[in-house]
C-alpha cells in the first residue's frame, strides 16, 4: 500500500509538470530557465520554498539532531530565520539587477556589471564546484526516503530512479514544471512532518519522548559549540540567497514587490521543525535500529504510521529532493552553456544545457556512492564557497566602485582558503571557517582595489 500511494503521488506530480506546459509551444531559453520573468507571488513563493526546504529538512536535520543532539540544530534554525530579512531587502535588488542585465544565471550579473571575462568564468566555475555537494545531499536523502518504503534495491538503482525523475521534470517544461510541482511537494512535506510528529505525541507523548531522549543527549553548549552556532548563523544567512538556484528563482518573478510579498510569509515554514525534532527524539528514545543517522525521521514514520501514510511521507520527502535537484540542474546547465562556453546560439545553449544536466546528475550519483557523509556537513561545505560571492553581489546591487580584478582576487582567495581549511581542519575556536574565509575575501578585495590608487598618489 505504501508503494502504491507513493507511486500515485509521483504520477500526480508528473501530471502537474505536464499541465505547466499546456498551451505553450517551443520554449525560449528565458522561458525554460526563468519562466520569461512572469511568475506571480504564489508560484515564486512555492518555487523558492521548494529550493529552500529540501530533503535535508526531512532527513538531514533530524539526522543531525539524532547524531549530535539539539545543539547541532541551533545554527540550522537560526541561519534560516536570519536569512529571510536578508532576502526581503536584497531579493528585489537581485531581481532588478537581473532585469538590467537580462540575466538568467548568477554569473550573468557579474558579466553584465563588470564586463570582465575572467571574473565571469571564475564565478561560474566555482559555483558549479561548490554546488556538487548539494546534489549529493539530495541523492543521499532520496536513498533514505526510498528505503523507508521498504525498497531494498542496490543504492545505484535507487539513485538512477531519482535522477530519471528529476530530469523528467526538467525536460517537460524547465522551471515551470518545478514551480507547479512545488505546490504539491510543499503540501505533502508539511503534512508528512506534522502527521509524524502527532503520531509520536499520540504513541508516547512529547514529554516522555523529550525526557527519554535527554538521557542520551546533552543539551548544554560549550564555548566551542556556541562559537560555531553563532558564526554559522551569521555566515550562512549571508550566503542563503547567494545560491545560484536561489538567485535564479528571483529572476522568475514579474516584479520586485512580488519577491517582497513572498519573503514576508516564508518564516511560517519554520513551524514544522518542532515536529521534526520530536520525531528524531522518538527514534533515539525508542532505540530504533538505524543504518545511519539520516534514517531517524523515516524510522519513526515506519514505526508509527500506517502504510498509506508512509507512502505520503516518502512522496513528500522524495519530491523535496527531486525538486532541489531539478533547481540545481537548471542553474548549472546555463552556467556552462552561457558563461563557460560563450558564443553559442540560444538553441544550442538550451540543448547543451540539457546535456550538461545529464552529466551533472551522473556525477552526483558517483559522488553519492563514493563519498557518503553526514548530510548537514555537506550543507556547510557548499556554503563555504558559495557565500564568497556575497562581496561581489553587494558591489553589483549597490553599484559600488570596485575593480573586477580586485574582486576576482578576493573571491579566489576566500574559496581556495576555504578548501584548504576544510581539508586541514585547524582549530579555529569553533568559528565557522567560511566566515574566516569571507573576512579574508573582503580584506584582499579592499587592499587590491585601493592599491592602484595608492600607487597613483605616490607617483604624482
Amino acid at each position: 500500500m505504501a508503494s502504491l500511494v507513493f507511486l500515485a503521488l509521483i504520477a500526480l506530480s508528473l501530471g502537474l509538470a505536464l499541465w505547466s506546459r499546456a498551451g505553450r509551444g517551443r520554449q525560449s531559453m528565458h522561458d525554460f530557465f526563468i519562466a520569461s520573468r512572469q511568475f506571480g507571488a504564489g508560484l515564486v513563493f512555492f518555487l523558492a520554498a521548494g529550493e529552500i526546504y529540501s530533503i535535508g529538512t526531512m532527513v538531514g536535520f533530524p539526522g543531525g539532531i539524532y547524531a549530535k543532539g539539539p545543539t547541532y540544530g541551533f545554527w540550522f534554525l537560526g541561519y534560516i530565520l536570519l536569512a529571510y530579512p536578508v532576502g526581503y531587502f536584497l531579493g528585489p535588488r537581485i531581481w532588478a539587477a537581473g532585469q538590467r542585465y537580462n540575466a538568467i544565471t548568477l554569473p550573468d550579473l557579474f558579466k553584465g556589471h563588470f564586463g570582465h571575462r575572467a571574473l565571469e568564468v571564475l564565478v561560474a566555475a566555482s559555483a558549479i564546484l561548490f554546488l556538487l555537494p548539494w546534489g549529493e545531499l539530495q541523492f543521499t536523502g532520496l536513498v533514505a526516503a526510498l528505503r523507508g518504503l521498504g525498497w531494498n534495491f542496490p543504492p545505484l538503482e535507487l539513485l538512477i530512479i531519482a535522477a530519471l525523475l528529476a530530469f523528467s521534470y526538467i525536460a517537460i517544461s524547465g522551471v515551470r514544471a518545478s514551480a507547479f510541482v512545488s505546490v504539491l511537494k510543499d503540501m505533502l512535506m508539511v503534512l508528512a512532518i506534522v502527521v509524524t510528529g502527532v503520531a509520536v505525541a499520540t504513541e508516547a507523548g512529547w514529554g516522555h519522548v523529550y525526557h527519554a531522549a535527554s538521557q542520551h543527549l546533552d543539551a548544554r553548549m560549550n564555548h566551542h559549540q556556541l562559537a560555531f552556532s553563532m558564526s554559522t548563523m551569521l555566515f550562512q544567512s549571508l550566503g542563503f540567497y547567494m545560491m545560484p538556484f536561489g538567485v535564479q528563482s528571483f529572476f522568475t518573478a514579474r516584479s520586485a514587490s512580488t519577491i517582497r510579498r513572498t519573503q514576508v510569509f516564508m518564516p511560517l515554514y519554520m513551524l514544522m521543525y518542532p515536529f521534526l525534532v520530536v520525531a528524531s527524539y522518538y527514534a533515539l528514545a525508542a532505540g530504533l535500529h538505524l543504518g545511519s543517522p539520516n534514517e531517524a525521521f523515516f524510522a519513526a514514520a515506519v514505526k508509527l504510521l500506517p502504510p498509506w501514510l508512509l507512502g505520503l511521507v516518502a512522496a513528500g520527502a522524495s519530491l523535496s529532493g527531486l525538486l532541489v535537484l531539478a533547481g540545481i540542474s537548471l542553474a548549472i546547465g546555463p552556467m556552462v552553456t552561457r558563461n563557460l562556453l560563450p558564443g553559442l546560439s540560444e538553441t544550442r545553449q538550451k540543448a547543451g544545457a540539457k546535456l550538461v544536466i545529464v552529466v551533472y546528475l551522473l556525477g552526483s550519483i558517483v559522488m553519492t556512492l563514493l563519498t557518503p557523509k553526514l548530510m548537514l556537513t555537506l550543507i556547510n561545505t557548499a556554503y563555504y564557497g558559495i557565500t564568497q560571492f556575497f562581496p561581489g553581489m553587494m558591489v553589483i546591487l549597490f553599484s559600488l566602485r570596485v575593480r573586477a580584478s580586485a574582486l576576482a582576487l578576493g573571491l579566489l582567495s576566500g574559496q581556495v582558503l576555504a578548501i584548504v581549511l576544510y581539508l586541514q581542519a585547524p582549530d579555529l575556536g569553533g568559528i565557522n571557517l567560511g566566515l574566516v574565509c569571507l573576512a579574508v575575501n573582503i580584506v584582499v578585495t579592499a587592499l587590491f582595489n585601493l592599491l592602484p590608487r595608492a600607487q597613483a598618489a605616490t607617483a604624482s
